[in-house]
């Protein structure tokens, strides 16, 4: 009874892919089709990851799909206009890392929610990107050798798919063998708490919400180099998606908290949940109610509190 309690959500993963390997055996289970889903939750699992520290110290930052946005125009338009492809991302990256900082101060300095604060904020981004854009896609001009990033291979794997191993592995160890990572869940625990034992709380914060900025940035990045274009509402569809891997995620273990590897397995339900249905042709507004539905169950059976 207690396996079940703590790994659940773990078991009932084996149990979908078990169910859709039954149902389409000649297409689902292969190897083909689970590289083709680890890449479809490469980018997906990358901006998570700067959620997941965000949901752990208990703040939200709404501003990452529009960051993931600008980051991704930006990268391009740079590339577009003759800069150099590596100046052109570490310049995006940086612009992240600072509005990350911005949602940071914002909160810590200026006491504000952070819900509300980065709501804010990923409106005066939304605004940003448009201008810079006019609206319009940048899909021509863009260097076939930034086209790699999102579209190369190197063994057979996805770049991409490298990528969000590569940051979940870091991330991981961040958060479960180093000083920064014990401030991170101390604050989650109470921020007076962790101020009273020492903790620079305002400091800690405004370094989560500058790595939730940074990855943010370099999903955009990744998605413009998938894509070979950018789009100025291109990360969109990551806000709500990386909040439900983190929820999702934090059933994972038993742990009930947010966890770097917990998040990566919500995304991998949502992925291998969106493949399988998707190889069966349900309707995609099916696979979103169905995975909201999950969701809430997971987090009711493990009484997950947010």
């Amino acid at each position: 009874m207690n396996i079940f309690k703590k790994y659940g959500t773990l078991i009932a993963l084996v149990f979908i892919y078990i169910g859709f390997s039954l149902f389409a055996p000649k297409t689902f289970p292969t190897s083909r089709n689970l590289i083709n889903i680890l890449l479809q939750i490469s980018l997906l699992t990358i901006i998570s990851q700067g959620a997941t520290l965000i949901v752990i110290i208990k703040d939200f930052d709404l501003s990452i799909a529009a960051i993931s946005s600008l980051g991704g125009v930006l990268a391009a338009g740079l590339m577009v206009n003759g800069v150099n492809i590596y100046i052109a991302i570490l310049i995006t990256l940086i612009i992240g890392v600072i509005m990350g900082i911005v949602n940071g101060l914002i909160v810590s300095k200026l006491n504000i929610s952070s819900f509300i604060a980065t709501l804010a904020t990923s409106t005066i981004i939304g605004g940003i990107t448009f201008w810079y854009t006019q609206g319009s896609t940048i899909f021509s001009g863009i260097p076939d050798s930034f086209l790699i990033f999102g579209q190369g291979k190197i063994w057979g794997i996805p770049i991409p798919t490298i990528f969000m191993f590569l940051i979940l592995i870091i991330t991981w160890f961040v958060l479960s063998y180093t000083e920064l990572g014990r401030k991170f869940y101390a604050i989650g625990g109470g921020p007076e708490v962790a101020r009273l034992s020492g903790i620079n709380v305002d400091k800690t914060r405004v370094i989560a919400f500058a790595i939730s900025g940074l990855f943010a940035a370099f999903t955009g990045i990744l998605l413009a180099s998938r894509l070979g274009s950018a789009h100025p509402t291109a990360g969109g569809g990551y806000l709500l998606k990386s909040y439900a891997a983190v929820f999702l995620g934090m059933t994972v273990f038993g742990e009930g908290k947010a966890n770097a590897f917990g998040t990566f397995v919500g995304a991998l339900i949502m992925g291998i949940l969106a493949n399988g249905l998707t190889i069966l042709d349900v309707p995609y507004y099916f696979q979103d109610m169905l995975t909201g539905v999950i969701i809430i169950i997971a987090l009711v059976a493990k009484g997950v509190k947010i």
